[in-house]
C-alpha cells in the first residue's frame, strides 16, 4: 500500500498545487485532494498536507516536497 498524501484544495490555489502536481508524478504515493481537510486555521498560514494523517508543512512548494519526502523517510 502506498503512502495517502492528502491536499485541502483551498490550500492548492494558496500555493500547494506546484507540491501537488510533483508529488503526483511519483507512482509509488497516492496524492489525493479533497474540498477541506479541517485544518482552516493552518491552511490560511502554511501550504501542508496530510501524509499517511500526519500534518507536514513548508513556506514553499518546494520545501514542502522535501518535507513529505523527509516525513516518509523517518516514518516508513
Amino acid at each position: 500500500m502506498n503512502p495517502l498524501i492528502e491536499f485541502c484544495v483551498n490550500n492548492l490555489v494558496n500555493g500547494a498545487q506546484e507540491a501537488f502536481e510533483k508529488l503526483e508524478k511519483d507512482p509509488d504515493l497516492d496524492v489525493v485532494e479533497y474540498g477541506c481537510l479541517s485544518n482552516c486555521g493552518i491552511c490560511s498560514q502554511f501550504i501542508y498536507a496530510l501524509v499517511d494523517g500526519e500534518r507536514v508543512m513548508a513556506d514553499t512548494p518546494q520545501e514542502l516536497v522535501d518535507n513529505i519526502y523527509k516525513h516518509l523517510d523517518e516514518t516508513l
